[in-house]
This record gives C-alpha cells, sequence and structure tokens, in this order.
C-alpha cells in the first residue's frame, strides 16, 4: 500500500483525571495537536466527572486510544485509594470512545478491569510518565512539575524514573513530593508569621487566601492558571487579591499601599520555594545523579521551578523544549502545565 493510501494512525488522547482538575492531551500521528484542563468538583463523586466531560472539546469525546492515568483517587468521596482507582478506571472505560489503558507507572499499561488489583501502582503514578517521556531525552535529570497543589520532584537516572518513593506516602517522606502549588496551596501551611511594615506578626489561622492571590500580586501568575473559586468566592482582580492577603495578618486593604502588599506576597512566595530548595538539594546529592545533571521543569509553577534552578545553580530545560518538535506551534504553556497527560500520550508511539 503506498503511503498516500495508509489509513490514518488513531488519535491518541492521554488523560490525568485529578482531584480539582481534568487535562486531555491530543496526539496525531506522534505530534501534540492541542491540550486542555477544565476545573472538576471530584469531591462531589463522579457525577462532576460527567459535568467536565460534557464541557470539554468535541475532540475528548470522539473515538480514540485512550491512556489514562489519575490522581483523583484520593479525593474524599472515594472510600480509600483502591475504590478512587477502580471507579476512575470504570468510569474511563464506560465514556471513553474507543480503547482505554491505564497508566500503571512500574506496571505498565493495564486493561480498566485489572485498575482494582493493580491500585498501588495506577494511584497518583501521573508523575512517572513524566519522568519516563523526561528520560527519552535526558539520561540524567532531576524532573521538576510544580503544579496548582503539589510539587513533583523526580530523579531520572539512565534514562529511568529512579525515584525513592512510589506511593504519595512514600514520597512524602523522600521529598519527592511537596505538597505545595501555585494555585491552591494556603498560606497557613508555609508559615507561621510574616513581616509587615518593619513588626513581626503572627498569621491568622484561617483559609483567607491562596497562593494564587500572592502570584496574581507578584505578577507571576499564569493566565488561566486559576480555575479554582477563591477563597472568599469573590473576584480576582488585583485588588481583591490584596483584600485577601490583607486579612491574613488580621489587617484591612487599607492599612496598606501596594508595595506593602508586594512585600508581603514576596514573604510567602519564599516561604514557599524554601521547602523546595531543600527537597531538591538532598535529591541532587544522589552520587547517581552528576553534578551537570539539569532541572527539566514544568507545571503551572514552572516560574518556580526556574527559580529553584537558579539557586541551586543549576540549568533549566522546559519540558516543553525537550518536546519541541511535537509540539503545535501555540499552546507549549498548556502542554507544560498538563505535563502528565501529554507524556502519556506519547509514550505509547
Amino acid at each position: 500500500m503506498s503511503a498516500a493510501s495508509a489509513p490514518a494512525q488513531t488519535p491518541v488522547i492521554g488523560w490525568d483525571l485529578g482531584g480539582v482538575h481534568v487535562k486531555a492531551a491530543l496526539v496525531c500521528g506522534g505530534r501534540v495537536e492541542t491540550v486542555v484542563q477544565a476545573p472538576c468538583r471530584l469531591w462531589r463523586g463522579l457525577p462532576a466527572l460527567d459535568e467536565t466531560f460534557a464541557q470539554l472539546p468535541d475532540w475528548a469525546r470522539a473515538p480514540a486510544d485512550h491512556v489514562v492515568t489519575m490522581t483523583g483517587e484520593l479525593t474524599d468521596c472515594f472510600s480509600d485509594r483502591a475504590d478512587g482507582v477502580a471507579q476512575l478506571a470504570g468510569w474511563a472505560a464506560a465514556h471513553l470512545k474507543g480503547s482505554v489503558r491505564i497508566y500503571g507507572g512500574r506496571a505498565g499499561l493495564l486493561a480498566p478491569e485489572y485498575a482494582r488489583t493493580a491500585a498501588a501502582d495506577i494511584a497518583s503514578a501521573n508523575w512517572h510518565a513524566t519522568a519516563a517521556l523526561v528520560g527519552r531525552h535526558h539520561a540524567h535529570a532531576l524532573l521538576v512539575d510544580i503544579g496548582s497543589t503539589t510539587a513533583d520532584l523526580i530523579p531520572v537516572v539512565g534514562g529511568t524514573p529512579a525515584a525513592s518513593g512510589y506511593s504519595d506516602a512514600e514520597r512524602l517522606e523522600t521529598g519527592e513530593l511537596v505538597y505545595t502549588g501555585v494555585v491552591r496551596s494556603h498560606l497557613i501551611a508555609l508559615c507561621d508569621h510574616a513581616p509587615f511594615r518593619g513588626r513581626r506578626t503572627r498569621l491568622m489561622a484561617e483559609t483567607f487566601a491562596t497562593m494564587a492571590d500572592v502570584y496574581r500580586i507578584t505578577g507571576d501568575l499564569p493566565d488561566d492558571a486559576d480555575q479554582q473559586q477563591s477563597a472568599d468566592g469573590k473576584g480576582k482582580s488585583l485588588a481583591e487579591s490584596e483584600i485577601r492577603l490583607a486579612r491574613i495578618i488580621g489587617r484591612d486593604h487599607g492599612e496598606g499601599d501596594p508595595a506593602d502588599w508586594r512585600a508581603l506576597a514576596a514573604h510567602f512566595a519564599e516561604a514557599q520555594l524554601r521547602p523546595l530548595h531543600d527537597a531538591a538539594a538532598l535529591l541532587l546529592s544522589r552520587s547517581d545523579l552528576p553534578a551537570d545533571a539539569p532541572l527539566v521543569i514544568c507545571g503551572a509553577g514552572r516560574f518556580v521551578a526556574e527559580r529553584l534552578a537558579t539557586r541551586l545553580g543549576r540549568p533549566a530545560v522546559a519540558l516543553t523544549d525537550l518536546i519541541a518538535d511535537r509540539l503545535p506551534a501555540t499552546g507549549a504553556d498548556w502542554a507544560s502545565t498538563c505535563g502528565p497527560a501529554v507524556a502519556v500520550a506519547l509514550l505509547v508511539r
């Protein structure tokens, strides 16, 4: 059969089913055509996933070779992670048209009906997919994927993921999972005091503001990165973010000026960077990671990862630069934000 008459390859769609976002990447002929992220209130139950799915672009509901990774199994609507893995895999099998495989990390690709028995391999294995993709381009690196809620720091050694931990619990112990992100993290989780106009003030132990407010004030937050409701349910203007930030130190907005609020926001940005620096420094001290191993960065918080690389004296390489020849002319930022969805789709071809 001639090349001109050869049938088109079946599109591949990579999925990352999370507890607050659904991410999907369409790959045709080995190239990423488009990527989408949509908010999902999965903590309300699987019907929330149906609502999000109905709002996705038409291509997400078309027949394809679907490859699914997930983090939503830890959402509190499920009795435990095994239940969450089984229900999410079952949802994918019932709703995605075409073939459906579940990414099991170290266990490979699995049929949805085997999800419950392989739950320990499947649960929150999206980091493994991104690290495996990095390993195809860099033999040795530290993947730093900083998202809206968490940060994954994964050593890549000899072209393969080389994390010391695997489950969330294990990676929390090893520093390969740092539970902080650039949108949803609460400020009180980062420190218990802050400087304000020459005085040290304790913080109110309330969820008055999030890191999305901080990075809006510093001007770092990428467009559309914050798809969640604000802490007070109000808008996301600069002034409204400053109001929320002021409350965390018991102040009203009028008690400071824009420079005060920028300085306070910078304090919280630094407080978030410190534990990331400590975790990365520990991982980079491993004997199997050479001194010139770069940080490969991605995620909605890639701007934080860039600062981390500078702080560590390491080169920063964007994940999207590694796969630039497989990305569309526009939309690379979304491919970075949705790295695991892109990775599972590219890994199968």
